[in-house]
């Protein structure tokens, strides 16, 4: 069918655009400047979804702006992967949007200015590469991303923080200066053009199995933010910067973006036929599996909740991409849903976290015995979201292994259906601790006047702990949207 021309994804971009602009001439009026993010994130995302019934339909949505070089044009194309990715970016941040309003007025942080303008730009740099009709288009919005949350790693200004957004910068633009560059040459000349094709832009090259090897790895090591190990220390670093940059790390933008490039990478410019053909995808599910299982034993051991929840993210990106490799259609299906499931669950844990900190100044697991009965919405939210982690009926999470696990059977791989199994088992290992502990434990003795629900935090994570779970009753959206990238 032929595609709808449009102006429409660059309209989406501009929003987040347009409001970081609107965020730092306000910088004087701080009640007009906070609420510039709410709106224009509910801009984003009517302007997002307004596009989803021509993606459903079959069709994508098109606009070229200008030729870089030949074959190489700066170009939008919203399809059914595109339009996973920028839905779940545009939803979450309303509710990021009004947490982190909450969250920077009640500890009274510095800066905000700088922050908001750079969380809204995060934003557009997210859905713009949601939108790439090529790899170059896609590259710039990554890098793009990489540099404007750098500022938001670093937020705090203090040793720490400068130790952790300098692994993050080395690790994200070291990779992306050296072998991510280098794949990007190597598929130019080999190809001649960096677009996405249906089936493979490199499937019908004539080139030697042992470069597009080599190509392919570089692409799966230089897109460092989906933090397959050993590509995945920055991540942990990261968690330095305010809560609702890590939930826009971990969650909503930066390592979804991560994902996002690998199963464009697979799906349209190696393909499946050529990733089938070269072995690669086998080779990359036993990476990921491991990068699966040890990281969700890394998270065993960390009582800091926020660094648990960091391993967790490296541990559950893992699973989009090994949906992707094993080459089943149902797995592929449940890889490219987990990337909302995983992002409403987390969304939801991190806030939880930043709320426990704000309305107790604890971070470690160990100091929140009883901290539940003081704060029941936001260690329920918690549990909701340790469930849908977990993949407990009927949280998304469920939906997502569901499909993986069947996806595992269709492919005949039953020792990755194991290591799903086994990574289950130690997803309660390591959540339902924390809301056991905060329900049963014995609560310190110290005022329990002071340590009470902020509501402009928790309506937000109750709002994200809601769409786990509706999410997992209704499906339907994302399946459909799934099953138009496999189709």
């Amino acid at each position: 069918m032929d595609p709808v021309t449009s102006i429409r994804p660059l309209l989406a971009v501009a929003v987040a655009g347009l409001a970081a602009l609107a965020v730092l001439l306000l910088n004087n009026r701080e009640k007009l400047r906070d609420a510039v993010s709410p709106v224009a994130a509910i801009a984003m995302f009517a302007i997002v979804v307004s596009m989803a019934p021509t993606v459903l339909a079959g069709r994508t949505v098109d606009l070229r702006l200008f030729e870089i070089l030949p074959g190489i044009d700066f170009t939008f194309r919203v399809d059914a992967l595109g339009m996973v990715f920028a839905t779940v970016s545009s939803l979450l941040w309303i509710v990021a949007a009004i947490y982190s309003i909450g969250y920077m007025r009640h500890l009274k942080e510095h800066a905000q200015t700088r922050f908001f303008a750079c969380f809204a730009t995060s934003l557009a740099a997210a859905v713009g590469g949601a939108f790439a009709a090529n790899l170059f288009t896609l590259v710039i919005f990554y890098e793009v991303l990489s540099l404007v949350t750098y500022p938001l790693v670093y937020h705090h200004e203090d040793e720490e923080g400068w130790t952790g957004s300098r692994k993050y910068l080395v690790y994200l633009m070291g990779a992306s200066k050296s072998v991510l560059l280098a794949a990007l040459a190597l598929t130019y000349n080999i190809a001649g053009s960096l677009d996405f094709v249906a089936g493979g832009l490199l499937a019908q090259v004539d080139a030697s199995a042992p470069l597009l090897t080599i190509v392919y790895f570089c692409y799966l090591f230089g897109f460092a933010k989906a933090a397959v190990m050993p590509m995945h220390a920055w991540l942990p670093a990261a968690m330095v910067a305010p809560t609702p940059v890590s939930a826009l790390l971990h969650a909503v933008a930066v390592v979804k973006m991560g994902v996002f490039c690998v199963l464009r990478v697979i799906f349209h410019i190696f393909g499946t036929g050529l990733v089938d053909g070269l072995g690669l995808g086998i080779a990359t599910a036993y990476l990921v599996s491991f990068t699966i299982l040890m990281a969700s034993v890394y998270a065993l051991t960390r009582d800091d909740l926020k660094a648990r929840l960091a391993y967790s993210t490296v541990s559950q990106l893992s699973y989009i991409v090994l949906g992707a490799v094993l080459l089943s259609p149902v797995a592929m299906v449940g890889g490219i849903i987990h990337i909302a499931a995983h992002a409403f669950s987390k969304i939801t844990l991190f806030f939880c976290a930043g709320s426990i900190y704000c309305a107790s100044g604890k971070r470690n697991i160990s100091e929140m015995a009883g901290i539940g009965r003081r704060l029941p919405w936001t260690m329920g939210a918690f549990f909701v979201g340790s469930l849908s982690m977990i993949g407990v009926p009927p949280t998304a999470g469920f939906v997502s292994k569901w499909y993986l696990a069947l996806g595992s059977v269709e492919a005949g791989e039953i020792a990755f259906l194991i290591v799903l199994l086994v990574s289950s088992v130690l997803n309660a290992a390591y959540f339902l601790p924390v809301s056991y502990v905060a329900f049963f434990g014995t609560e310190a003795q110290e005022s329990p006047a002071t340590v009470r629900e902020i509501p402009m935090m928790t309506i937000p994570l109750v709002a994200t702990a809601i769409l786990s779970v509706s999410m997992g009753i209704f499906p339907n959206y994302f399946l459909a949207l799934a099953e138009g990238v496999v189709r």
